[in-house]
């Protein structure tokens, strides 16, 4: 199963509510077999811009990411899910690369010239 990352805005609630937004966000992955590695908070910070969603505009949000490994035909259906959640502001859903990549940075290896000159 590939690997994504979700990203959200959430209205600016008290703990309680944000805690019953994050489990039933973390509730609809685990219905659709997603398998949820870590869940984050970013913190809470004023919105870039207002943002207007089910009749109310917002100008602070907390955010956070949850990683979760899942097939990726469930993706489609978990943001027409959080779209229709009245306390999730933007759901965003990235994909993740599980392979490293191949060969050295650029740090490392002219770290490894320098060596070898001196």
């Amino acid at each position: 199963m590939p690997r994504y990352e979700l990203y959200m805005i959430l209205k600016a609630m008290q703990r309680p509510e944000t805690a019953a937004v994050l489990r039933r966000t973390v509730e609809t992955l685990f219905e659709r077999g997603a398998v949820v590695r870590s869940l984050e908070n970013l913190g809470e910070r004023r919105l870039p811009y207002k943002i207007s969603k089910h009749d109310s505009r917002q100008t602070h949000g907390g955010y956070f990411s949850i990683d979760f490994h899942a097939s990726p035909n469930i993706v489609s259906e978990l943001l027409n899910h959080l779209e229709r959640d009245v306390d999730v502001l933007r759901p965003t859903v990235v994909k993740k690369d599980t392979e490293l990549p191949k060969g050295q940075c650029c740090g490392a290896a002219r770290e490894e010239k320098a060596k070898m000159a001196s």
